[in-house]
Formats: structure tokens, C-alpha cells, sequence
């Protein structure tokens, strides 16, 4: 018999499989572990992904501790408010495709999501096991289980890419990274002709040269390429809107709207003596050389230094990512240098400890005040100044007090600073009458994600001066249905003011 594909939570499949089991059985279940590569041999590989993936068996057993919740809290826990009792139930009952089919009706990108989201601090954070204190169900994993079995049917069954209908209306996109794709694929799939616009010679953006692949590998990426690109996006390479394109240019060739999801990729150093010396540099420079431009692979000429020792300045996921390069790349002594404590760090819990078991020291409640440089100018030490938590700043965390005449020396030879990043000012300074805040980003309608031009909206980190993965992909969807329903209503008015004009 075919599976009824109605997913609402009133169908009667969705009825029979909460009858199945009671409540008190399903939290009886424990959750999934996620297989993990061994460290010893994961930080002998660049690219070796560290979670191996969860098997069908683990997927439908951890599927089965959904509750179905009547007012399911983790939905409004995900930025692109995906279905998650949707997905998870069709994984329980063993119908996957229907799973990702639920999945890509609001991600662009699940295989990316599943993989990198923050999901312990957004929908696994709502989940109803917290008030049984139980661990709530493995949604991330789930989530990465259905897209990956998706995508190993579409390696097997290709979809050939399809056009847009003649006259679609066309829209421009200048990034690739999370928001970009995902305003891309909403706007596909609401019948327009999308073209994104990439300045580097790979798709993907941040999601190639900001994070490394033994967290998200680069064949995943271009699968999620390969999907827009059936469902009839364009993608343009080595294209720097401003720059190779104007905005002018693109609203000559056509192009009704412009989102612009130009990421922040500008790096943001301290001020601090010794910064210009050699073995110093940030995390965006450093990242990129190893995971965009293959430094120190066979074949490619990118250089890239491989310190002994190598400090890592900051608490969020790209320092995360830098000081496990760094071990990768060969670093005996890999530090993180952060001036609050480790439960104020920022980046996922996940990635701290796959850390922790790669050899990762954590110096918290440290911060550089200086460095120092050898007589070929080449960094050798750090000064560090010891910090206390004081009072809660803005954002909640308790500030990092200094503790006064505790300075203390450490040898070093590789410094990566990643204490933030800068939003690219390549097309807010370009484009006349663009309002851009004190901090370089592009102000825009919270709801539409509009900015002060008309037809021009933005996303992202060039909205947001940094953000995670999932929270540019909710700026992408909302921009995506500001922009459809702003050109509706364009429509509209010229159709009203072409019949007046017939009528007079």
C-alpha cells in the first residue's frame, strides 16, 4: 500500500504511530550517540569528517522519542522554522525521502544544517525532555541522516537542471554563502529566475573557506549546490558585485531585485603591539588558505605557516575551527586563548570537546596584551593578561575584568586572531542612498529584510556583522518572501496603472 504523504499532525499515520508507544516508553529510549572518527586518527587527516553519521536503525530508534508534541516548542527554536515533527515522524514510520521532502519545504541546505547548527541553543533547547530532565531527541543528527540519504539518491538518480519559465521574472544574488542559498532556493521555488553572483572561484562562500571539512565537508556543499541548481538557480563565479557587475549594471540586464549577501569578511584584530609581525594573522586569512586554496596540499601553491606552537585568540566557532586546523597542520602545542571562562564561550559544545580529545589546550581567563618578535620579526612569545569575571555586559555574559600586575609570557610561533570580523563594505559603499549603520552593515526592514533602496535587500552577516549558519539562512527566507511580495505588489500597480491608462 503507498504511504499517505500527508504530514499534518492529524493524519492517521501520524495518529497510529503516537498511539504505538506511551510517552513513558519513548523517554525510556536513550539517545542516539553519533559515531565519531578516532582523534588519533582524525588529527592525522585534513579532511576527514570527525561524525561519522547515525545508521537507519539509530535514526528510526531516536525518531521514535518524539513525543509529536501538540504545540511542538522546537519549531520555534529554528530560524527557518522547519517542520521538525514532520521530519522525524516520516524517519520513524521509514519513509526518508518524505522526510527530506519536509525538510527542503524551508531549508535550502538541511545536510549543511544537520552538520553545523547550533542545535543545542535552538530547537534541541525547547525540546520537552528538558522538563522530564532528560536529553532531548537528536534533531541535528535526524536532520543529517534524512539529507545525506537524499543525497545518495540523487548521486544515483540525477535530476537534469531545469530553466525557468520564459519570462520569469529575474533576481540577482551577490554571495553564496548560507543566506544567499537560501534566499536562492525560496526564490526558485517560487517560479523566478535566479542568478547568484560569487567573487571567488568556488560556490559555497563561507560554508567552503570559513569552515573546515572535517566539520562540513566540500562534496556535501556542492551536493547542496547541485539541488539549487536542479531546481533552476544560476550560479556566476568570480563576479564581484561592485566591482566586476554593478548594481547598475545588473538592473540594466534586467534584474527586478538584488540580495545582497556579502558576508563580513573583513577580519577585526585588537590593537595591540606586535600584531604586524610575521605569524600573526586572523582566522579568515588562515582558514582560507588551508580549506579555499589548499596551502600545504601537493599541487597547490598557497603558502601557509605551520607553527609548533600555536595560539589561538578567541571562544567562537571559526577560533574552534582554527585551533583544530592548526593540529591538523601539524602544530605539537595547539592553544585557545580566551578572556572569559569556558562556559561563556560561544562556540558549540560539540566542537569543545571533539577539541578537548583532538590535544586542544584551553587557556580561559587570559587575553593578549602584547607580542613579542624575534630579531628576523617573526612572533616567539605572547604577553597575557589574566582577566576575572566581573559583572553581566550587554549580551548577558559577565564581563572580563583585568587582574591587575598578573601579566604572564608564553612561547609561541603562530598566532591566529579570531575575535570577529568586519562586514564587507565592497557594496555598501557603491551604491548611492544605501544606509549602512556605524558598524558597516547594511540597515534594513527587520521584516522584510528591505533596505533604504528600493529593490535592494540584504542578509547575513552584511546585516548581522557575524552570525551562525541557520540564523543568515532565516534572513535568506524572509528576504525571499519580502522581495516576492514587493514585486508582486509592483505588479499589481503597474497592471492598475496600464488599465487606467487604456481606460483614459
Amino acid at each position: 500500500m503507498a504511504i499517505d504523504k500527508n504530514n499534518s499532525r492529524d493524519a492517521a499515520w501520524r495518529v497510529e504511530l503516537r498511539g504505538a508507544m506511551s510517552a513513558k516508553d519513548r523517554a525510556a529510549i536513550e539517545r542516539v550517540k553519533m559515531p565519531e572518527l578516532d582523534p588519533a586518527v582524525r588529527v592525522a587527516s585534513r579532511s576527514a569528517e570527525v561524525n561519522l553519521g547515525i545508521s537507519e536503525e539509530q535514526a528510526v530508534a531516536e525518531a521514535t522519542r518524539c513525543m509529536d508534541c501538540p504545540d511542538p516548542q522546537c519549531v520555534t527554536g529554528c530560524p527557518v522554522g522547519i517542520d521538525i515533527p514532520g521530519f522525524i515522524k516520516n524517519i520513524q514510520r521509514g519513509d526518508f525521502a518524505e522526510a527530506s521532502a519536509v525538510l527542503r519545504l524551508t531549508s535550502a541546505l538541511p545536510a549543511v544544517c544537520g552538520r553545523v547548527c547550533p542545535q543545542e541553543k535552538q530547537c534541541e533547547s525547547r525540546c520537552i525532555y528538558h522538563r522530564m530532565k532528560r536529553q532531548p531527541v537528536a534533531i541535528g543528527y535526524l536532520e543529517r541522516f534524512a539529507a545525506d540519504r537524499a543525497r545518495e539518491e540523487a548521486r544515483k538518480n540525477p535530476v537534469p537542471p531545469r530553466r525557468p519559465a520564459p519570462g520569469a521574472v529575474k533576481v540577482a544574488v551577490a554571495g553564496s554563502g548560507p543566506a544567499g542559498l537560501s534566499f536562492a532556493g525560496d526564490m526558485a521555488a517560487r517560479g523566478f529566475d535566479v542568478t547568484v553572483f560569487e567573487a571567488l572561484h568556488e560556490i559555497g562562500g563561507v560554508l567552503k573557506y570559513g569552515i573546515p571539512e572535517f566539520r562540513l565537508p566540500n562534496a556535501v556543499v556542492d551536493d547542496e549546490i547541485r539541488a539549487l541548481e536542479a531546481a533552476g538557480v544560476t550560479f556566476v563565479k568570480d563576479c564581484i558585485v561592485s566591482r566586476t557587475v554593478t548594481v547598475e549594471d545588473l538592473r540594466r540586464q534586467g534584474f527586478r531585485g538584488l540580495f545582497v549577501a556579502s558576508g563580513a569578511g573583513l577580519p577585526r584584530f585588537m590593537g595591540i603591539p606586535g600584531e604586524n609581525l610575521i605569524g600573526v594573522m586572523s582566522s579568515n586569512e588562515y582558514l582560507t588558505r588551508v580549506n579555499l586554496m589548499g596551502a600545504g596540499l601537493d599541487g597547490h601553491d598557497t603558502p601557509v605557516l605551520t607553527g609548533r606552537t600555536a595560539a589561538i585568540v578567541g571562544g567562537g566557532n571559526t577560533a574552534m575551527d582554527s585551533v583544530r586546523t592548526a593540529r591538523r597542520m601539524g602544530a605539537e602545542r595547539a592553544v585557545i586563548v580566551y578572556r572569559r571562562s569556558e562556559a561563556e564561550m560561544p562556540a558549540r559544545l560539540e566542537d569543545v570537546h571533539h577539541a578537548k580529545e583532538e590535544g586542544v589546550e584551553f587557556m580561559t581567563l587570559f587575553n593578549p596584551v602584547e607580542y613579542l618578535g624575534d630579531e628576523n620579526g617573526h612572533v616567539r612569545a605572547m604577553r597575557v593578561q589574566r582577566m576575572e569575571l566581573g559583572e553581566p555586559d550587554a549580551s548577558g555574559r559577565r564581563s572580563p575584568v583585568a587582574v591587575e600586575g598578573d601579566i604572564r609570557e608564553i612561547p609561541v610561533d603562530l598566532v591566529i586572531v579570531s575575535v570577529g570580523v568586519f562586514p564587507n563594505p565592497l557594496i555598501p559603499s557603491s551604491v548611492e542612498g544605501l544606509s549602512v549603520s556605524r558598524r558597516g552593515t547594511i540597515e534594513v526592514d527587520e521584516t522584510s529584510m528591505e533596505s533604504s533602496v528600493n529593490g535592494l535587500f540584504a542578509g547575513g552577516d552584511i546585516v548581522r556583522g557575524g552570525a551562525t549558519v541557520i540564523l543568515a539562512m532565516g534572513d535568506g527566507r524572509r528576504a525571499a518572501a519580502g522581495m516576492a511580495a514587493a514585486l508582486a505588489a509592483e505588479e499589481c500597480h503597474g497592471s492598475a496603472a496600464s488599465d487606467n491608462n487604456s481606460v483614459s
